[in-house]
């Protein structure tokens, strides 16, 4: 079995200046995390790093480092399964961070997409694919609680779930 713990739009230092604790201790021990971009500052990395490997892609607030580091989109291998990452806001024009994300991947072979931006938790299967967003652990905006995700997977099982904070701290 594997988990993954799944984040995005942390807007650090902005949005916070340390990872939330609750964050922390669910992350702390998972296979790999996965960041959806808008880290905004690679100290994040090195926060996350702490915890267990990370992957990610950089989204529309990051700076060049993370840009070249992570790239805007890429397809990895988790398991069995192929996982598209993007943070939501390409291609440019019209659409929401889902649509825009389903577009960056149309036509490929993949199990799920997960992306950002819209800082809207979202959980839900389209023609067998899984979409998810993590929402923000740092900046909710309009939305009722912080979240962040995790992603269990379990042979051709590939289950996700958010994680509701009160608080960022």
């Amino acid at each position: 079995m594997m988990r993954i713990g799944i984040v995005s739009d942390t807007h650090m230092p902005k949005g916070a200046s340390a990872l939330p604790p609750v964050l922390v201790s669910h992350f702390r021990g998972v296979d790999l995390i996965i960041h959806l971009g808008d880290w905004t500052d690679m100290d994040v990395y090195r926060q996350l790093s702490a915890l267990a490997p990370v992957e990610g892609v950089a989204g529309n607030n990051d700076p060049r480092e993370i840009v070249q580091q992570f790239g805007y989109h890429k397809i990895i291998q988790l398991g069995s399964h192929r996982v598209g990452l993007t943070h939501g806001f390409l291609p440019a024009g019209r659409g929401t961070a889902q649509e825009k994300a389903m577009r960056i991947f149309e036509g490929r072979s993949l199990d799920a997409i997960l992306f950002g931006h819209s800082h809207k938790p979202l959980l839900k299967k389209e023609k067998g694919l899984l979409l998810f967003n993590p929402g923000s652990p740092t900046d909710k905006r309009r939305e009722p609680k912080y979240s962040f995700g995790l992603l269990q997977i379990s042979g051709e099982t590939l289950k996700a779930k958010h994680i509701y904070m009160e608080r960022k701290l």
